[in-house]
């Protein structure tokens, strides 16, 4: 176990306090059964799962009030809970305390064509919301893979596939209501596109791991459907050559919508996952959004670069089955990682460089991995300069977390040398808690007094972050 994720302490008096206040304001929505509360402790991480004492299962931002309101009287703490796909720990307990599963709190609020955003509730996920928008034309671009909710991908500062070309979480969150300690439902903006007014509110909660507050509404940007969609596959005699392809797309200004890099190992695993009969070679996934001309232009355009880094020709479809099964099989990266090795405990970690730095870096990781004789496939959304590695290693033996520890510590070292980061997507969760000092300073301090002012007495999601 990690220094980082072991038990807190826990305010018992509260805790005993709150479950039988919980019990009468909610009934049969508040569960204190063991399958109950293990489930809202599951982490994808190796991480050990910490259960909270309770869980409430909201269905109203009356339901996340009144929950706030006697956690900060009893001082016990709260922990958000989505789909809980989130890959640091962060729905863990450390310190006990109640589970605010928001899964049921998934309306779509409001929908406006005319100014490409819409407003939803927290537990709705990424491909119910795009279900629900098909029939305007428009959708939501963010794509992290798991189907999470979006109040997880806002906090969390997800990312994802379609990054590279329409942002991350950052950069689609126009205004959040957020419940705050004193039991206080605030807004954090209006829905203008652009606004001076004060400090930008909104974007301190997107990221802070439900440190903060208790989101209850999202108010998101989106997209319009693209005409034509095309995608397809190129292989590589290296990786780094892949990573240079990647590089050049990037700094010649070629609108790619996803460009995704899969090492011959993690290629080999979603062939036999997945169906598929990819070359076991350095891959790139790619996909191009637009018109028919800009299409044709853009993927003809990335040929050239292929050509010019060694690459084979670039097979690409406007089919959409094809492209979904191609999309599918990225998507199940991690499952098909971990089949290479069932018997194994994995981690999944990333970390993320500017683009200049990746086929470095990523060069540097392959050779570590190599000599310390590890099964960990690549794969990332190598158009951020963010990569993941899946790091397969046996949890029971001592020796062998100490040396996946080791490996995790040179990997962040290696991306923070390059004036990257311990983390692109995945959050700090409780995984990563020991990076975040060496990444960002005396910021540190100050997003430490940030935290004690909006949440004086740490009701919210206590043990992550710092």
């Amino acid at each position: 176990m990690r220094a980082d994720a072991r038990p807190g302490p826990r305010n018992e008096a509260g805790i005993s306090a709150i479950l039988p206040e919980l019990a009468a304001r909610f009934g049969g929505r508040f569960q204190t059964g063991e399958a109950v509360r293990a489930h809202h402790a599951h982490t994808t991480t190796y991480l050990p799962a910490q259960m909270p004492d309770g869980v409430v299962f909201i269905e109203t931002r009356e339901d996340v009030v009144d929950v706030v309101r006697l956690a900060a009287l009893h001082r016990v703490p709260l922990i958000p809970f989505g789909t809980g796909s989130s890959l640091e720990g962060q729905v863990n307990a450390p310190h006990g305390g109640i589970s605010l599963d928001l899964s049921g709190m998934n309306r779509l609020l409001a929908v406006n064509p005319g100014d490409l955003d819409c407003t939803v509730e927290p537990g709705i996920t990424r491909e119910a919301l795009n279900m629900a928008l098909r029939d305007t034309g428009l959708f939501f671009p963010i794509d992290p893979g798991a189907n999470a909710s979006i109040g997880g991908m806002t906090a969390t500062r997800a990312s994802g596939t379609n990054a590279v070309r329409y942002g991350t979480m950052k950069d689609n969150v126009l205004a959040l209501s957020v419940v705050t300690a004193k039991g206080e439902e605030i807004r954090t903006a209006r829905r203008a596109k652009k606004s001076s007014a004060g400090y930008d509110m909104t974007r301190l909660f997107v990221g802070a791991e439900g440190t903060l507050g208790i989101i209850t509404s999202i108010t998101l940007r989106l997209q319009g459907i693209p005409e034509v969609i095309a995608g397809g596959t190129c292989h590589f005699p290296d990786m780094e050559s892949a990573c240079n392809a990647v590089i050049m797309t990037i700094q010649l200004g070629i609108p790619v919508a996803r460009i995704e890099l899969l090492d011959p190992m993690q290629v080999r695993a979603c062939n036999a996952y997945s169906g598929l009969s990819q070359r076991e070679a350095p891959t790139l996934f790619l996909e191009f959004h637009g018109s028919r001309a800009s299409v044709d232009l853009q993927s003809a355009e990335f040929s050239a670069i292929v050509a010019e880094c060694g690459g084979s020709p670039f097979e690409w479809t406007v089919d959409a089955a094809e492209r979904a099964r191609l999309w599918k099989a990225r998507h199940n990266a991690y499952f098909a990682a971990r089949a290479l090795a069932p018997h194994l405990d994995a981690v999944s970690t990333d970390v993320c460089v500017p683009i200049s730095r990746l086929a470095e870096c990523v060069g540097e990781t392959q050779a570590d991995i190599a000599a310390h004789g590890f099964l960990a496939p690549i794969v990332g959304h190598a158009g951020d300069g963010n990569f993941h590695v899946l790091l397969l290693f046996d949890g029971k033996s001592a020796a062998d977390v100490e040396r996946a520890e080791a490996f995790l510590q040179r990997l962040n070292d290696r991306a923070l040398a390059m004036d990257g980061t311990c983390t692109g997507e995945h959050g700090i969760g409780q995984g990563k808690k020991s990076f975040l000092g060496a990444e960002l300073g005396g910021t540190v301090d100050l997003m430490r007094q940030v935290k004690q002012a909006l949440d004086p007495n740490g009701i919210f999601n206590p043990g992550k972050i710092f």
